[in-house]
């Protein structure tokens, strides 16, 4: 593969998620179809990443072996010099779907899933974790009500507030706004950097939205075209935090930069 960009001497020397020589396939009637390939990315401890391209350029693969949910075909992924071998605590998924247990409240959601990691801690203990991420993602007093009396912005919230329980140490995202309304979007896209500063995340995130990786990265790495994808270019985001939209949309910086996404997946590498 051509290596369009340069990695952080820095990150090199203090990469929190590896990911060395990654290709995934899968074996058809037609033969092997290749889904991604030789996938190089290092991610520091504490880092906002983003990845974004077309559909089927293997995004969501990746997370799913970075979760631990299937296995390279060949490289390997380490997470603080341990190889990921498996679904673990230390890193927990959000899905766009919210994937919630219909026949639970969204106390209980969160329950089950701080009961499943912490069977050890008391009942007590239990529910004042819980307690205390409903009020974090402002959800104190829907606790009781099921995922299909909420809207699609509060199950995001459930979701959000079960993946924080158990505190892992990475948060990985599958474009977890992408169903919900602008305005909507936009409150958790900010309770989210909330979340990531406080709680000092390590996120990878995959959107579609050029816009939002701009506002919420440190990186937003580029994916080629499926099959066979790879990473095409790495864009820092030079921006300081906290960052305001208003302040974001008067810095010509900020156009300069999506423009070169939109040359990047419109121009060199459109459908």
């Amino acid at each position: 593969m051509e290596t369009l960009y340069r990695l952080d001497p820095q990150l090199t020397a203090t990469h929190h998620l590896l990911i060395n020589g990654v290709s995934k396939a899968y074996p058809t009637a037609n033969g092997t179809h290749v889904v991604l390939e030789d996938i190089h990315l290092e991610v520091h401890r504490g880092e906002f990443v983003c990845l974004i391209g077309h559909s089927g350029c293997g995004k969501t693969t990746l997370l799913n072996m970075v979760a631990g949910f299937t296995a390279p075909s060949c490289g390997e992924i380490s997470l603080n010099g341990m190889p990921v071998r498996q679904p673990g605590p230390d890193r927990m998924m959000v899905f766009q779907n919210y994937a919630l247990l219909p026949w639970l409240t969204a106390y209980q959601n969160i329950e089950l899933a701080v009961k499943s990691v912490y069977p050890h801690k008391t009942r007590q203990r239990r529910r004042q974790i819980v307690a205390e991420h409903l009020e974090l993602v402002g959800l104190t007093a829907a606790a009781h009500k099921r995922p299909s009396q909420l809207s699609g912005g509060m199950k995001q919230r459930v979701a959000i507030a079960r993946a924080l329980a158990i505190r892992p140490e990475m948060l990985i995202l599958d474009e977890p706004f992408g169903a919900l309304d602008a305005i909507t979007k936009e409150e958790l896209q900010d309770e989210l950097l909330k979340i990531w500063r406080t709680h000092k995340l390590t996120v990878l995130m995959i959107t579609h939205d050029i816009d939002e990786a701009l506002y919420l990265a440190d990186r937003v790495v580029m994916m080629t075209n499926g099959p066979a994808a790879h990473i095409g270019d790495i864009l820092n985001i030079p921006f300081p935090r906290p960052r305001r939209r208003s302040q974001l949309l008067e810095d010509p910086q900020y156009y300069d930069l999506r423009n070169q996404v939109v040359d990047f997946l419109y121009t060199r590498f459109g459908h």
